[in-house]
């Protein structure tokens, strides 16, 4: 029996949804501290709709973004907070691998908005200090080019646990990152680097079933998680997500079709991004059950 590994969801527009609060560019990193329960709790939800590996919501905590909205001091609470909070949900739900999460520093989609890559990387071993002692693995997500990932994998290979890297990509066209850069190019930029997973993630599902073919043939563990959004051409830096809206055609059943192609196709480990809620990967856990896959969490 094949097992597959399946992860959360996208959990800021959720957390969006579900908060007294309106949107700021810090998405919900906010939510940390002015509504902690409703984070505990989406991470619990998750752990019961079948999610064996959880990610700390720490995605919009980077330095860089704290300091554009002059909130640099919350750095390592907000750290701290997410890591407390995602194993509260282990103890109420279940046991579930937790991811530390490395992210774009400066915004998602925005491969052009860089600075040194050795300035990108000591801010990401900053990240990975405060991370390291409290998470079993670490994702270097929604990386849209082949330096922003390199050096978010660097950091987090420094730690000595497991590292997944997964590129974000160009939602129409020939499968490449948002930088332009292709896959396999992008890969071979991390050449000398252990990694225990390549993904792709957050974007269009379609963008992800014709870059499989590519990503399989690197090798390893591969997988992938997609968002539901429309479009994400008008966030732009230092925007708010409640510009980007979701799409209609990609409910439960839908996104858990695409999801269940890719695992035939050859991933092993799959979840959703943003507008994919507890919902989605309940259905996908059904539908892979149904179809003779054993769910599994990081071994």
């Amino acid at each position: 029996m094949k097992t597959v590994i399946l992860t959360d969801g996208g959990m800021g527009q959720e957390l969006v949804r579900r908060s007294k609060s309106e949107p700021t560019p810090l998405w919900s990193a906010r939510v940390l501290i002015d509504e902690p329960d409703l984070v505990r709790d989406l991470h619990a939800e998750f752990i019961r709709a079948g999610a064996r590996v959880i990610t700390i919501n720490t995605y919009s905590a980077t330095p860089e973004r704290l300091a554009r909205e002059g909130a640099e001091e919350l750095f390592k609470p907000l750290q701290k907070r997410g890591i407390e909070l995602a194993r509260q949900a282990c103890e109420q739900a279940g046991e579930a691998t937790i991811a530390g999460c490395l992210s774009p520093l400066f915004g998602s989609y925005a491969p052009a908005l860089t600075i040194s890559y050795q300035d990108t990387l000591d801010i990401y071993r900053r990240i990975v200090a405060e991370q390291a002692d409290g998470v079993d693995l670490f994702l270097c997500e929604t990386m849209a080019s082949a330096d922003e990932a390199r050096a978010a994998v660097t950091a987090a290979s420094e730690s000595g646990k497991p590292v997944w890297v997964s590129w974000t990509l160009a939602d129409h066209g020939t499968p490449r990152l948002r930088s332009g850069e292709a896959i396999a190019a992008a890969s071979r930029a991390l050449d000398g680097l252990q990694l225990a997973a390549r993904l792709v993630n957050c974007c269009r599902p379609e963008a992800i079933a014709a870059a499989l073919p590519e990503l399989i043939d690197l090798g390893g563990p591969v997988g992938a998680y997609a968002n539901g959004f429309t479009s994400t051409e008008a966030l732009k830096h230092g925007g708010t997500v409640d510009v980007l809206h979701a799409r209609h055609d990609l409910g439960s059943d839908a996104y858990a079709d695409q999801a269940l192609g890719w695992v035939e196709a050859g991933a092993s480990i799959v979840g959703g991004c943003c507008e994919v809620g507890p919902a989605h990967i309940a259905a996908l856990r059904d539908r892979l059950e149904q179809a003779g896959y054993q769910i599994s969490g990081v071994q």
